[in-house]
């Protein structure tokens, strides 16, 4: 059936298209729409031929047709009726056989691959998403968690147990699996699976506040050795960077202009090859500025970033914001409504509320939520020091 759509079905296609699946759960709930597409095709087609028929037969041709008589009213023909209601109950079986094999494969991880299922909390918040890996711990520091990006083995069954900590929330990876809502003090799981490497765009698909519209995250897919080398990487503490140290080459400059609220979030290289900018993230960049990164780490405890940000190894200890403690790995940020290029860090920064307003950044941390006025400004110069050293954290 793909195949006869092909065509057409490439004018769908797009990042969140869920007609370029790349998982099980994803596939399987996609046939379930062809099946009905298939079905509600052919009534449509059947209804609308009899009724053009009826229409250019019985229709009236002149005056005198227009003003005669009606024809004789009869009460319908029993076999006709009872076919049609035998045809409609089949057409029903033939979607609900598939629908319903399709909520239970989709419901729980299959019992083949259950043992070998990694398990994941996914917590919704107003508006981002936490990770968190409950098989991986940290000695000293608990749970590995991650904001916004979850990074899964391509080929491995993930459970999610989903959770929301304020309001209900739905999570939604378009090409891996179909909605799930994330409910208030109830819990509920789904399962995905990728069939291979790749880069996968989610959204939460249920209106929870102001800024629904851009509570974004990915999901990265890696191979089971990149996967595996990506987690030691994650349970290692926050990078430090000395003060001291020799700068490698050159600062890498960037000019920054507020571009407003509505400035394209991506570079066309990223939208190209996201999972190539993932990797490319992974390392050092080159033209770090130690004294830089090291004035930044201090604005970041002066300026109470800590209060709600962690960095494992270093200062903060706040769960309510992401943890930060590799973020200059991730490709995206606040809330994965932006790139995460020095600029667009830049831009977060300094103007939050206009990037996504009413986040709790701006109104808990930049704003005295009492009475409403601005606690304090990040200048140009201390974004940058904070830019140096949040992209330091890889």
């Amino acid at each position: 059936m793909p195949l006869f759509f092909g065509g057409w079905l490439n004018w769908l296609s797009g990042p969140q298209s869920t007609f370029e699946v790349a998982g099980p759960v994803a596939k399987a709930q996609l046939n379930v729409f062809y099946v009905t597409l298939w079905v509600t095709g052919i009534i449509f087609v059947l209804v609308a031929g009899v009724l053009t028929y009826a229409t250019l037969k019985y229709k009236a041709r002149n005056t005198a047709d227009e003003h005669a008589a009606p024809p004789p009213q009869g009460h319908g023909n029993p076999l006709i009726e009872l076919g049609l209601i035998a045809v409609s109950v089949l057409a029903l079986v033939f979607i609900a056989v598939p629908t319903l094999k399709a909520i239970w494969y989709d419901y729980e991880v299959p019992a083949a691959e259950k043992e070998t299922a990694l398990e994941v909390n996914a917590i919704g918040y107003q508006w981002w998403f936490k990770f968190e890996y409950p098989a991986e711990q940290i000695a000293g520091a608990g749970t590995l968690v991650t904001g916004n990006e979850l990074v899964i083995p391509a080929g491995r069954a993930v459970r999610l147990n989903l959770r929301s900590v304020d309001v209900i929330h739905s999570f939604w990876v378009p090409k891996l699996a179909g909605k799930v809502d994330m409910i208030p003090n109830r819990g509920n799981h789904m399962w995905l699976k990728a069939d291979e490497p790749g880069y996968f765009w989610g959204q939460c698909a249920e209106y929870c506040g102001e800024d629904h519209a851009v509570m974004r995250f990915r999901v990265i897919a890696l191979s089971e050795p990149d996967y595996a080398a990506w987690l030691v990487h994650q349970k290692a503490p926050g990078r430090v960077v000395p003060a001291d140290a020799p700068s490698s080459a050159p600062a890498a400059a960037y000019d920054y202009k507020n571009p407003g609220r509505n400035a394209p979030g991506y570079s066309s290289a990223f939208d190209a090859d996201p999972l190539g900018a993932w990797v490319k993230l992974q390392s050092p960049e080159a033209g770090e500025v130690p004294a830089s990164i090291a004035h930044g780490r201090q604005l970041f405890q002066q300026k109470n970033c800590i209060g709600c940000h962690t960095v494992r190894g270093q200062e903060g200890v706040g769960v309510s914001g992401p943890d930060l403690t590799h973020i200059g790995s991730r490709t995206t940020i606040a809330g994965g409504v932006l790139e995460n290029s020095k600029e667009n860090l830049h831009r977060w920064l300094t103007d939050p509320n206009g990037v996504k307003p009413g986040n709790k950044m701006w109104t808990t941390g930049y704003n005295d939520s009492a009475s409403g006025k601005e606690i304090f400004r990040i200048n140009d110069d201390e974004a940058r020091a904070l830019v140096a050293y949040l992209h330091s954290l890889k």
